[in-house]
């Protein structure tokens, strides 16, 4: 494969995963407003990526699911900060608030990225990263038209913001973890953590199964379709995490990480357009503007960082681009 083919492919493998990941929002709205809570969704959305990327790697790979107890700790810890609070928080998020308006906040995680590698490990930093926090503080006081006594809902705007520090947490320790295995064992591990986190949260015999069988009338431009609460959690399991996460790793292994992380972008945008086209959300246009203003600070934090050549860089959960 010639070097542009190469990069082609990459980019329509970052751009599918992008626009998965946009449906997987609203897909996800919809079923926690039929019957399943943010812990719910996200134990069976764990369950069922962890079953999948683990059984993968045992067929594929055996050896890869070897690990030691020092390892084992780790991964039990980036399970559970890095891949479970960043679910579940996202999920609390876009129950509570416009699906764009949640994920624009949680797109502040690589800005919390550059901001700790400067201040907390003192490594340096290029100088845009000071006007992509000052873009992003602008932008986000638009979103939230703080002028008006901030419109969003606060536990809201707050889960959105601790899933953006949850997932800068995620692509800190994937540096570590990448380090020490392929990327297909380290996310099945962590979803397995996270997995076992919320089954101790609310066990599975207590979970409401017969929710899954409930159908659901599609409102808005799918309004007369009808599908099952299960369907659509299935979608969240399959496309909106294993398929999406694979796209991304594909991607990443063509154009590089920083590469997919800006293509990534067009999950806010196109997850505010899906979830304005299904679900009716409007933003203000002085929120539309703010937006855009956020993403622009992203786009510079995501290249702020010095990275050393060959350092690795952690794949991406929902919502998610590096």
């Amino acid at each position: 494969m010639t070097t542009t083919r190469r990069s082609a492919t990459g980019v329509a493998f970052a751009v599918g995963a992008a626009l998965l990941f946009s449906i997987n929002a609203t897909v996800s709205k919809i079923v926690l407003q039929n019957g399943l809570n943010p812990v719910q969704l996200v134990s069976l959305r764990s369950a069922g990526a962890a079953i999948i990327l683990m059984g993968y790697t045992a067929i594929t790979r055996p050896a890869a699911l070897r690990v030691g107890l020092r390892e084992l700790a780790f991964l039990a810890v980036y399970g559970i900060c890095g891949i479970a609070m960043v679910q579940w928080l996202y999920f609390v998020a876009i129950a509570r608030m416009p699906v764009g308006v949640a994920l624009l906040l949680e797109y502040t995680a690589p800005l919390m990225v550059a901001l700790w590698v400067r201040f907390a490990r003192g490594e340096q930093v290029r100088s845009r990263v000071w006007l992509a926090l000052a873009l992003c503080l602008v932008g986000l006081a638009l979103v939230a038209q703080v002028w008006d006594g901030l419109t969003l809902d606060r536990i809201g705007v707050l889960a959105a913001l601790g899933a953006a520090a949850a997932l800068a947490t995620y692509y800190l320790m994937g540096e570590a973890g990448l380090g020490q295995r392929d990327p297909v064992s380290l996310m099945g591990w962590i979803f397995t953590f996270s997995a076992l986190l919320w089954a101790i949260v609310e066990p599975w015999w207590q979970f409401p199964f017969h929710v899954l069988d409930d159908d659901v009338a599609l409102p808005g431009a799918l309004e007369g379709i009808t599908v099952t609460v299960g369907a659509m959690t299935a979608w969240v399991v399959l496309l909106g995490t294993v398929a999406a996460f694979g796209l991304v790793l594909l991607a990443v292994g063509r154009v590089g990480a920083a590469r997919v992380g800006v293509l990534g972008m067009i999950e806010p945008v196109g997850s505010a357009l899906v979830a304005w086209w299904v679900l009716s959300e409007q933003l203000a246009a002085v929120q539309l503007l703010g937006g855009a203003v956020v993403l622009c600070g992203v786009a510079l934090a995501e290249t702020a960082r010095r990275r050393p050549a060959g350092a690795p860089s952690s794949p991406m959960p929902e919502g998610i681009a590096p």
